[in-house]
């Protein structure tokens, strides 16, 4: 069992990737994965996309390879995404336009979305909505939402806001037992040649 998580801020110094971290740290200590692999997007690794991926361009594939190789030999993945002016951060929905070839195609993923204050609502809508259609990632029903994110999930107890620490941790691992038991049942569904897209290769 394979478990990706995708930390989606740009910021060098973000909340999502301590956040992110916290989550692969969770996966391995309750043997919720096997294998886990964290791709960041600080610092934006990844240009914006454009027709040359499409066209087999070697600087787009040499890039995207390796990335691909890691997310197909996944079973399931975390989605962290900081809001930024009630948005998912462009570098995110970038991510997204980048795998079409069944990399995420019907795989489980859970959306944990990261707030300042007490936002972080309007990034599962939007990845719900509008992050999915082409790759055909299957986001499971429980997600979390990370508020005041700066007083909780930090190694040093000295930082954390003790109740909402203790909350977020016990939420977390809990959402991540749903999402490791999506991840064993989706195996079949793939297996079946069923979500088999040679002939309807781009969703409706």
């Amino acid at each position: 069992m394979k478990i990706s998580i995708i930390s989606g801020s740009h910021r060098r110094q973000a909340q999502s990737l301590k956040i992110a971290r916290f989550i692969e740290k969770t996966l391995r200590e309750q043997a919720l994965a096997d294998e886990t692999w964290l791709f960041s997007l600080s610092g934006n690794p990844l240009p914006l996309w454009e027709e040359g991926i499409w066209e087999g361009d070697p600087k787009w594939q040499e890039l995207l390879a390796p990335i691909s190789a890691e997310l197909a030999s996944s079973d399931g993945f975390v989605i962290v995404a900081p809001e930024w002016h009630g948005q998912v951060p462009s570098g995110l929905k970038n991510f997204f336009l980048m795998w079409g070839k069944g990399e995420l195609a019907h795989k489980p993923a859970l959306i944990v979305t990261v707030s300042s204050a007490d936002g972080g609502a309007y990034p599962v809508a939007e990845l719900r909505m509008s992050s999915y259609k082409n790759n055909r990632i299957c986001y499971i029903p429980e997600h979390v939402i990370v508020r005041n994110c700066e007083q909780v999930l930090n190694d040093d107890p000295a930082q954390n806001n003790p109740d909402a620490d203790a909350y977020f941790r016990d939420r977390i691992a809990w959402a991540l037992g749903i999402l490791r038991e999506y991840a064993v049942a989706l195996k079949q569904v793939r297996a079946s040649g069923a979500t088999d897209t040679s002939v309807y290769k781009n969703g409706m």
